[in-house]
């Protein structure tokens, strides 16, 4: 892509260029004001590079190569006899740290999944901390392609190159045509968030085709909506739906990104119930803008938080005031899971001291964003399925609330909000009387950006969870390739499983039910306290991040978010027997049956959840159960196991 490097051509243009003119052109495209650090650092390079690349006058060579997913760029980018590899330097360093390594696997990880042109070649990773002594290096390519990091210093680049490309050699792969390549990632939503307030577009963090185009086109929507309303003066509100993973959070975070920045009196929120989700963000946010910005974490800190709030914070706030809220638009992230006027009423009587209060959530949230005179957007993000706490009202009360209370407010539907995942058995002519409504298609997001390696994921969930066998067997054989789901019932080999397959800095975590009493048993605590931030952010070194495989998060910490592998250990709270599965609490001694519908669609919901979270792999572990234990009956656990083994999932 055009202004990817800084510098490409030749190696042997670049060994006959003389050193100044090359450091000139690399300060010139340089953005930011290049420090003397930097300078002196990338004449290190060059002069290293010219005495170690002579042997290899017609290979290529690139120098800062972006990676716009990760906002980082690669030292340098060598493309020989088609192979690729990647220098990443560490002038004056003697040690071949870790944090290198993982960084330069990072580098090759994402080439090789979001870059179309080093999708079907061999990368070959380097770091080069120029003072460090010799170490042996022994080519080892792992399956798809990348090969482990090598380890260089300045004297051996020439040596190491050399014995790589006696061993191998590919297709002619031109430089230009490699930069100009198609880069197309997918970030987590974490990711997606920094870069979205770095000001990058959701097209230079999108990688599927559809994807990014009906990201595009929801958020052009939304825009166009909420221009149309600012014109009329009128109040609307919107409905975007979508699969597991399509990009719904992303589309809200887009749109409260763009009209915050937008003018003094248009400010837009993002306003989530998901504590979780809620506190990880506006940290990587804080975090990410203190990396990039000369601000102290303090006020990274309230910048993130103007924009990014828990609902409940936003709610609190307007039952201390009768003023509008200073923000036009709002974006409800996952607005099916607000509270109904039940589960409200009880909140604010213990909780604040309110008596009679007598709204629903979506109620008294439409009614705050009624008190402007002049103009308001409400825009709910929806996901299918999703609901998974008691009080959770789904989107009926939404509507429920419009048909009520609020005429004047113009309704926009996506096209699949008739579909049963999204109004239950009702549907919207019920809930919504004779109230005019418009159906806009372009409000729902078909295609799942979150695993990248397979956009079935999703529907093989459904079909697992729906017992429709035969589906979910048939999505399985076509998406294990690229998609590994395996099974296990021993727990260290289920935790060997994902630390094999994690590179770099690559995040896996243990995953269970919220339900999931007796994984006590065998070491693992569902009800133990966990900081989901640094579950999510901390060092793969902490013991509190997921990396550790000890500390499982539940359906209410990972919805919203991502991992790269999980591992799922399977509770008896939802267990297949007599040929469906059947729903249970423990409560001391014995599993009670679920019996209401609603608790049951909760538990399903929250196993919905969980088997969606990671992106690249997951490996399910059910115990074995013990004879000994009523709670732990052996037969709790075996219907689980037999009716996943049936499905095709191969055991390891």
């Amino acid at each position: 892509m055009m202004g990817r490097a800084y510098d490409s051509g030749s190696i042997s243009s670049f060994l006959m260029a003389e050193e100044d003119h090359i450091l000139g052109r690399l300060m010139i495209e340089d953005s930011f004001r290049t420090e003397d650090i930097q300078k002196n650092a990338w004449r290190a390079e060059i002069q290293v590079l010219k005495e170690q690349l002579a042997s290899f006058p017609d290979g290529e060579i690139a120098f800062e190569f972006m990676i716009p997913r990760m906002g980082h760029r690669v030292d340098v980018v060598l493309i020989i006899q088609g192979i690729i590899f990647l220098l990443e330097f560490k002038v004056g360093d003697d040690t071949y740290a870790k944090s290198t390594k993982d960084q330069v696997m990072d580098y090759a990880l994402d080439l090789k999944y979001f870059h179309e042109a080093s999708r079907d070649r061999t990368i070959v990773p380097i770091i080069v901390p120029t003072e460090a002594v010799d170490q042996a290096n022994t080519l080892a390519l792992m399956e798809d392609g990348i090969a482990q990091v090598l380890c260089c210093n300045r004297h051996n680049i020439g040596d190491v190159l050399r014995q790589i490309l006696s061993q191998m050699h590919a297709a002619p792969l031109p430089m230009d045509a490699w930069l100009d390549a198609r880069y197309a990632p997918t970030p987590t939503i974490i990711e997606a968030a920094q870069a979205l307030y770095r000001a990058h577009s959701v097209r230079d963090i999108s990688r599927n085709d559809a994807g990014a185009e009906n990201l595009t086109v929801t958020t052009a929507a939304i825009n166009q909506i909420i221009d149309e309303c600012k014109v009329r003066h009128k109040k609307a509100i919107c409905f975007i739906t979508g699969v597991p993973g399509a990009g719904k959070t992303l589309a809200g975070l887009n749109i409260a990104n763009a009209r915050h920045q937008f003018n003094e009196d248009e400010h837009a929120v993002f306003l989530s119930g998901n504590g979780p989700l809620v506190a990880v963000l506006q940290e990587a946010l804080a975090r990410d803008r203190v990396a990039t910005h000369n601000v102290t974490k303090e006020q990274a800190r309230r910048e993130t938080k103007s924009f990014i709030q828990v609902i409940h914070k936003f709610r609190d706030e307007a039952l201390s005031s009768s003023q509008p809220p200073v923000e036009k638009v709002a974006i409800f992230d996952e607005a099916q899971r607000a509270w109904d006027a039940d589960a409200l009423m009880k909140f604010m009587k213990r909780k604040k001291g309110v008596a009679d209060f007598q709204q629903s959530e979506p109620e008294f949230l439409i009614s705050v964003m009624d008190r402007h005179a002049d103009w308001a957007v409400i825009v709910c993000l929806i996901g299918g399925g999703q609901e998974i706490n008691t009080g959770e009202a789904g989107i009926a009360e939404w509507l429920y609330a419009l048909r009520e209370q609020y005429p004047d407010w113009e309704i926009h539907l996506s096209d699949r909000m008739t579909d049963s995942e999204y109004v239950g058995s009702s549907d919207i002519q019920r809930l919504l009387g004779d109230r005019a409504y418009r159906v806009v298609s372009s409000l729902h997001l078909g295609v799942s950006l979150r695993s990248f390696r397979s956009e079935r994921l999703a529907d093989f969930v459904k079909a697992l969870l729906d017992e429709d066998a035969a589906a979910a067997r048939e999505l399985y054989a076509a998406l294990y390739l690229n998609y590994p789901i395996v099974l296990t019932r021993d727990l260290a080999r289920a935790k060997a499983w994902v630390r094999n397959k994690v590179r770099g800095t690559e995040r896996p975590g243990m995953l269970a039910s919220s339900k999931a009493k007796r994984l006590r048993s065998v070491g693992i605590w569902v009800n133990v306290q966990r900081d989901p931030v640094a579950w999510f952010l901390n060092d793969p070194a902490n013991a509190d991040a997921s990396c550790f495989l000890e500390v499982p998060a539940t359906e209410f910490e990972v919805q919203g978010l991502e991992i790269d592998y999980g591992l799922l250990a399977w509770d008896a709270d939802l267990r297949y027997c007599d040929g469906g599965f059947d729903y249970f609490d423990c409560r001391g001694a014995r599993w009670m049956h679920v019996n209401k519908e609603q608790g049951q669609r909760y538990l399903k919901n929250a196993y919905r959840v969980l088997l969606t979270r990671a992106r690249q792999g997951l490996v399910i572990f059910v115990p074995e159960g013990d004879l000994d234990d009523e709670t732990r009956r052996p037969e709790y656990y075996d219907g689980t196991y037999e009716y996943l083994k049936s499905l095709g999932l191969r055991e390891i």
